[in-house]
This record gives structure tokens, C-alpha cells and sequence, in this order.
């Protein structure tokens, strides 16, 4: 009997471009969080480390829990627009006024002062959720080939990485310009600019993406969407290793700051080296060509290998500039692979949950999968070095003894690389999943 064939469907560029801007939407916002929130709420603000740690960690935890209540919203979402796609349209609004809200600073005092970053910090991020979970789960409606697939993502991370780029790079300078000395007053309008811009790049992404099948999307009862992880392995495993991706990246990204000023003893520096974010593009462009020769799984290995590496190079370079921007944009490089290959892989699970389970929770398992993992690992991630940070004795814009300096190295240097690292494991795992793609596949078609 012959084996049935598979029509696969293409995204036109208009398409490709469209779902870049939807990520270059999101992180021109969201990066400034894992970039700056920890300095701006210490140094700016002016919370205590301890206190910001404690804060940073609560709200994040709590409001990460809302990321499966957003999958199965989107799952139970049915319209003439499609199931993820309209999303886009609903909350850009919310999610850039709540940003906006987050770097602004009232004239609040003691507990006060305390709830009202609370607050806006948790609604941003809540809406933040709905967007990364429709940017996530829109995927597998896009286009039944996996191949298609990977090259969306692909167009999906350089958009993304374009806005981290502006975010991490600009910020700082356009605090400086809009506040004119006034550090609050500058954050505040450098979020209204990203805002505004942001809202407009999710609209056109919005006109220019279409879902397919989108009269055949069922709703799923809740209980059948949980049903979906059951023995869904290659699903759990990269959730396990995205969640380990996103804790040692946020240490890297909120210490970074600290590390200029006080270790090396240049602030001015920041700006430029985050600027280098922007050349892990050469690793996202090149994930196509490198899944062919060590597939999906053993892409997101070399890519956290390199992130790690990066950071070896950063504590040989000491106080060399060059040398540390090299170990910076190796390290963004590898970041920049293993951070991108999750969200391509995750259309995988779905197929697999579906092929396991008969049921096809796109919008929960990407949502547990993308905002979780993105939302609990920068909660841990500004937890954990604002902990050893205030261990080891550092105080707000003074100059750090030598202990606050060792304390500041360790968080920059040696915690990402054992935890970039230990992502490694459950990757090992996720091989022989990986194998059985195109089985399964078939079976569901």
C-alpha cells in the first residue's frame, strides 16, 4: 500500500516578516526587564538588593502560574481570526501600558512604593504571557511543515533579537537623553517610546499572518489539555531544559550591569556590550543549516556549550575590554542558538502530544513551554544573584569591597556557566524523540 502523501504548506515572506515583528514586539519591552529591572528597582527605584531579590522572585512565581490559564484560554479560542493569531490585536495595548507602568515611578513611599511596583510588575507580565503564548502556539497553525517550521522560528528569533538588541543597547543612552540627569523621568519616557513602537509592529503582524485549518480548531476541555504532558517525554524534557536556559541567561543579563560598574569599573561599557547581543543573529541564521547535520537536539547542546564558553572567556579576559567582548559575543552566539531552538521544537511536542494522546493542546504545552519557562526562570534568575549579591555584602552605589566584588564575579561569571551546562542533560534524553518525528508525523496526518 502506498504511503500516503503530505501536502505541506509554505508562509510567504509578508508572513515570515509578520511573525518577526512579533517577537521583536515582545522582547523590545520584555528584555528591558531581565536587562534592567534588578538595577533600575536597586539603584533607581531604590528598594534595598534583599528586598528587590525577595520581590523579584514572589511576583514572578506567582505570576507564572497564570501561563497554563493562558493556554487554555487560547485553546478554547475560536474566531474569525483564528485561535492565537488575534491575541496580538487584543493585548498590545495592555502589555505596553503596563511596561510602561512598571519603569514608571509614583511618588510612593515604605510598603506603598513596594505594592505598586508589585502590582504593575504582575499585570505587565501577565499580559506579557497571553502575547508569548499566541507568538508560541501560532506556530503549528501556521504550517504543517516541520521544516517550515524551523525556518519561521528562525525569522521569529532574528526579529526578536533585534528588538532585545534595541532594548539592551539603547535603553541606557535614551534614559540618559530623555532624563537629563534624571534617571526615573528617563526610564519613564524611554518606555513610552518602546510602547508605542511595539503596538504598531503586533498590529501589522496581525494583518499579515494567517492560521490554517482555523475552522477545524475544537475547543479542549481543560482536563484534556493537562491529559496532553501525559507521557509526552520529549515535551517534558525541553520544558526542564528552556526553564534551566532561562535562569542562567537572566543572572547573565541583570548582573551584567553590576559587573561593568563595579567589577571592571566602567558603566559606560554596558551600552556597548550589549550592543554585541546583537551578533547572536549569526547563530539563529545558522540553526537551519545545523539541524541538518546535528539535529534539533544537538543544536541546542552546541548552542548552550557556547554560552558557557563565553563565560570562561569573560573570566580570562579580567579586566582586558576586547577579550571580555569576545567572551560577550560568544557567549550571545550560543545564547542566542539555544535560545531560539526551543521555541521551534515545541511545535514537535504538540504533534507528539496529539499522536500520544489524540489531543492537540497547542496553546497549553507552548505556554507552559515559552512563557513558563521564560517567566520562572527570570524570577529565578533575579532571585538568585540578588541573594548571593546581599551575602556577600553589596550596597547600592557605593564603592564594593572586595568580598561585593567576589560575590558580584560569581554571580556573573561562574553561575551561568554551571547552569548553562547543566541544560545539557535532559537534551541527551530528547534524542530519541527526536527520531521519531517524522513517524509520527505521518501517523497524524
Amino acid at each position: 500500500m502506498a504511503e500516503k502523501k503530505i501536502s505541506f504548506i509554505k508562509v510567504p515572506l509578508r508572513g515570515r516578516l509578520g511573525y518577526a515583528l512579533t517577537d521583536a514586539s515582545g522582547n523590545l519591552l520584555y528584555c528591558i526587564i531581565g536587562a534592567y529591572l534588578l538595577y533600575f528597582l536597586t539603584d533607581v527605584y531604590g528598594l534595598s538588593i534583599a528586598v528587590t531579590g525577595t520581590l523579584l522572585l514572589a511576583t514572578r512565581l506567582l505570576d507564572a502560574v497564570d501561563a497554563p490559564v493562558w493556554g487554555f484560554i487560547v485553546d478554547h479560542t475560536k474566531s474569525k481570526y483564528g485561535q492565537s493569531r488575534p491575541y496580538f490585536m487584543w493585548l498590545a495595548i495592555p502589555f505596553a501600558l503596563f511596561m510602561w507602568l512598571t519603569f514608571t515611578t509614583p511618588g510612593f513611599s515604605g510598603t506603598a512604593k513596594v505594592v505598586y511596583i508589585a502590582v504593575v510588575y504582575i499585570l505587565a507580565g501577565i499580559f506579557y504571557t497571553g502575547i508569548q503564548t499566541a507568538i508560541t502556539s501560532v506556530l503549528p497553525n501556521l504550517t504543517n511543515d516541520p521544516n517550515e517550521r524551523v525556518i519561521l522560528n528562525t525569522f521569529r528569533m532574528v526579529g526578536g533579537n533585534m528588538g532585545a538588541f534595541v532594548a539592551t543597547a539603547f535603553t541606557l543612552p535614551l534614559v540618559a537623553f530623555f532624563g537629563n540627569g534624571n534617571d526615573q523621568k528617563g526610564f519613564s519616557l524611554t518606555l513610552a517610546v518602546y510602547g508605542i513602537i511595539a503596538i504598531v509592529f503586533f498590529f501589522i503582524a496581525f494583518m499579515n499572518l494567517r492560521e490554517i485549518n482555523i475552522e477545524k480548531i475544537k475547543k479542549i476541555p481543560i482536563k484534556q489539555s493537562i491529559f496532553a504532558i501525559k507521557g509526552n517525554w520529549p515535551w517534558i524534557l525541553l520544558v526542564t531544559a528552556n526553564l534551566i536556559f532561562w535562569i542562567a541567561l537572566t543572572i547573565r543579563q541583570s548582573t551584567l550591569v553590576y559587573y561593568l560598574q563595579y567589577f571592571i569599573g566602567n558603566k559606560d561599557l554596558v551600552p556597548l556590550v550589549n550592543g554585541l547581543t546583537v551578533l547572536q543573529i549569526a547563530g539563529m541564521v545558522s540553526i537551519p543549516f545545523m539541524v541538518k547535520f546535528s539535529n534539533k537536539y544537538g543544536t541546542m547542546i552546541i548552542g548552550l556549550i557556547l554560552a558557557a564558553l563565553g563565560h570562561v572567556i569573560m573570566f580570562l579576559a579580567g579586566n582586558v575590554v576586547s577579550a571580555l567582548a569576545a567572551g560577550w559575543i560568544v557567549a550571545s552566539i550560543g545564547s542566542g542558538i539555544a535560545c531560539s531552538m526551543p521555541f521551534a521544537m515545541l511545535s514537535d511536542t504538540v504533534d507528539y502530544g496529539e499522536w500520544k494522546n489524540g489531543i492537540r493542546a497547542s496553546g497549553f504545552l507552548t505556554a507552559i513551554g515559552s512563557a513558563f519557562c521564560i517567566k520562572a526562570g527570570s524570577g529565578i534568575g533575579g532571585f538568585i544573584p540578588a541573594m548571593v549579591m546581599d551575602a556577600f555584602g553589596y550596597i547600592p552605589n557605593v564603592i564594593q569591597s572586595a568580598q561585593s566584588l567576589m560575590g558580584i564575579q560569581i554571580v556573573f561569571i561562574w553561575l551561568p556557566i554551571f547552569i548553562f551546562l547543566l541544560g545539557i542533560i535532559p537534551m541527551c534524553f530528547y534524542r530519541k524523540y527526536e527520531k521519531n518525528e517524522a513517524q509520527v508525523i505521518r501517523e497524524i496526518a
